[in-house]
Parts: structure tokens; C-alpha cells; sequence
């Protein structure tokens, strides 16, 4: 109706006598999932979940279980330094998540059909940022905790709301403005 209306004043000013006003015809139209398939959306959000929920957990149980079973002291006296110790208790779960995200991948595009559309090469450099964020915070909830329970119930309480506030089961636009 605006779009109509000026167009109207428009021609209007030009004293153009025209049978019919052209106006505007506004469509919604999706680019990534024209057909709207819930398994294109839901999918690629599941593999954020399992990376998630995989990598911190496993890492927040590196540290307390040395500590548990008494040989985080042992680990101290010996001549590595804490960068290499906090890199070897990463470095196999940034593998273990590279090979959850390869094979989640793979069964997403051969039993689910969901179509890859971007580049492989940067979802796997986006993944190794996501990967270190996620093995970062794991690390931090493993240094502060005490026992392997205090390490899954913080992971937990800080997983839940990860994905909860992510746009995977409710979108942001719906939540209130304070917590987008």
C-alpha cells in the first residue's frame, strides 16, 4: 500500500496518465533452505552439540583426574613446562573432535542429504576456532574444579545455556533484547 501510494504522488508530479499504478510485489525468499527441510537446520546445529558437549567435557576431566588420583604433583616435578603439559592434555581431544566433526559430516550428507554449499576447507578452519574455545573453557573448569562431579556439573551448567542462547532451539530474534 505505501509502495502504491508513492507511486501515485510520483506520477502524480509527473502528470503522467497511466491506466494502472505499477507497484511492489515483497516476497520472503530463503537462500540457504528454499524448501525449509528442519533436517538442513537441524543437523548442522547438532554437530555444534556434539563438539561442544564432547570436546569441553572430555577436557574438563583431564586435569581433575590427575589431580583425583595424585599424580598432577607427579606431573608437576617433572621438567615439562605447563604449556606443553596443557598441550598434551589438548591436543588428543582436538583430534577426537576433528574425527566427531568428519564423521558427523559425513553421515549428515549421506543418510541425512543435507547439501554442503561453502567450502570444506574453511568449515574445518572454523571448526578448529571453535574447537579451541571450546577445549579452552574445558580447561578452565578442569583447573577450578576439585572432583570430576564439580567438573561435569559446571560443564553442564555452562553447556546448557551455550546452546539454549545459540539460535539452535529458539531464535534469537525471539529471545528479549538483554539476553541477544
Amino acid at each position: 500500500e505505501y509502495s502504491a501510494r508513492v507511486a501515485v504522488e510520483r506520477l502524480d508530479r509527473m502528470k503522467a496518465k497511466l491506466p494502472q499504478v505499477p507497484g511492489l510485489d515483497g516476497r520472503l525468499r530463503v537462500w540457504y533452505n528454499p524448501e525449509l527441510k528442519s533436517v538442513n537446520f537441524m543437523v548442522p546445529g547438532v554437530i555444534c552439540a556434539i563438539l561442544l558437549v564432547v570436546t569441553m567435557m572430555l577436557t574438563s576431566l583431564a586435569i581433575v583426574k590427575e589431580r583425583e588420583i595424585g599424580t598432577l604433583e607427579q606431573l608437576m616435578v617433572t621438567p615439562i613446562k605447563a604449556r606443553e603439559l596443557m598441550l598434551g592434555k589438548t591436543i588428543p581431544f582436538t583430534i577426537i573432535g576433528f574425527i566427531d566433526m568428519a564423521l558427523v559430516l559425513v553421515v549428515s550428507v549421506l543418510w541425512f542429504h543435507v547439501p554442503i554449499a561453502g567450502s570444506l576447507l574453511l568449515l574445518f578452519a572454523l571448526t578448529a576456532v571453535f574447537l579451541l574455545t571450546s577445549l579452552g573453557v574445558g580447561l578452565f573448569i578442569s583447573t577450578v574444579s576439585r572432583t570430576q562431579q564439580q567438573a561435569m556439573m559446571t560443564s553442564f551448567f555452562i553447556m546448557l545455556p551455550s546452546i539454549l542462547l545459540s539460535g539452535f532451539m529458539f531464535p534469537i530474534e525471539n529471545m528479549p533484547r538483554f539476553i541477544q
